[in-house]
């Protein structure tokens, strides 16, 4: 069902990735139209997560240069204020307010790296967050959307989010990814909780 959905999702919407790559390409002519970072999928395999960019080229240098920035980003659980975060493009706001930037992980769905529903995958230095409960977490594949998705996303921090994640993954089954999926729509048009 993820490929096929992930295929018929990347076919129909091709027009669309169109149109944001050459908007992206217009907003700043030097940089890539994807962003790739490691993250960490099922079974602890790693894998490159696919995104519209939405930040600049050099995006880690920009934040690291401010030393109070840097050391909120960690407080706030890897997060910033998309008003403060100086690493943002203009163009990169409005995809991460939309959600569209993550269009593109239909391709990690393809290549089974990512399902439709799950846990969000996390950066290596996240995976602490969930000390005894790493192998839980790590024992389904993770999504593009999941119950932590539709109970606010960003503006759940953890520990709650592990709570949210690992609920998930207690109840996994056809019915709930199904539910997940429905209650998804509304949260993305409402921009619930998108950074």
């Amino acid at each position: 069902m993820d490929i096929l959905i992930s295929l018929i999702g990347l076919l129909m919407l091709s027009p669309v990735i169109l149109l944001i790559s050459m908007l992206i390409k217009f907003d700043d002519p030097k940089t890539t139209i994807f962003f790739k970072q490691l993250r960490v999928g099922k079974n602890g395999n790693s894998f490159f997560i696919y995104k519209f960019r939405t930040m600049h080229q050099n995006a880690e240098n920009i934040l690291m240069e401010n030393n109070n920035l840097y050391k909120k980003y960690l407080k706030n659980n890897y997060k910033l204020e998309q008003n403060e975060d100086p690493r943002i493009t203009k163009i990169g706001l409005w995809l991460r307010k939309t959600s569209m930037d993550e269009i593109p992980q239909l391709i990690n769905v393809l290549k089974g790296e990512m399902s439709l529903v799950g846990p969000r995958p996390v950066v290596p230095e996240e995976l602490e967050e969930y000390k005894s409960k790493k192998n839980e977490f790590l024992s389904v594949k993770p999504g593009m959307t999941g119950y932590w998705q539709i109970c606010g996303r960003s503006n759940v921090g953890y520990p709650e989010r592990v709570d949210l994640e690992l609920y998930y993954v207690k109840r996994k089954s056809l019915m709930f990814d199904l539910l997940i999926i429905f209650k998804t729509i509304p949260s993305v048009l409402k921009k619930d909780g998108a950074f």
